[in-house]
């Protein structure tokens, strides 16, 4: 369950950074506050068939090829690219941690060519006295 979590959250997530940075612009034209045609990253055709104009003080639309009446809107969505880029600066401390840190990573999966056993050649220690006449303890 975890793992799925995680999975999905990182895909939003990179989703969300992708679209908070890149920019897009939705163009749209309207007539008689109809809308007409809509356009992503690029213009949109006006009214291609225009009929006369009429005399018409009020500027009501009446019909949606009236020059007029027409409008275009626009809306940009600027990205963000405000973030603080990184400088990684190694130094010798560093550098040594990361060999350090690489060499025993690597060596930690390897295996033993045979099969060792340190205590093999271990001599216990020879009591000078005996610690059971010592403490005074016996089994009964």
């Amino acid at each position: 369950m975890k793992p799925l979590f995680t999975r999905i959250l990182s895909f939003f997530l990179a989703v969300f950074i992708l679209f908070s940075t890149s920019s897009f612009s939705v163009d749209m034209h309207f007539c008689c506050n109809e809308l007409v045609d809509i356009a992503f990253f690029g213009k949109t055709e006006s009214c291609k068939d225009i009929v006369h104009k009429k005399d018409n003080t009020s500027k009501q639309c009446t019909t949606l090829q009236e020059k007029d009446c027409c409008s275009n809107q626009t809306i940009v969505k600027e990205g963000d690219d405000t973030f603080k880029k990184s400088n990684i600066i190694l130094e010798n401390e560093n550098l040594v941690f990361i060999n350090t840190f690489f060499y025993t990573y690597i060596n930690l999966f390897e295996g033993l060519e045979e099969n060792v056993i340190s205590f093999q050649t271990y001599r216990p220690p020879l009591l000078s006295t005996d610690i059971i006449i010592l403490n005074e303890t016996f089994l009964i």
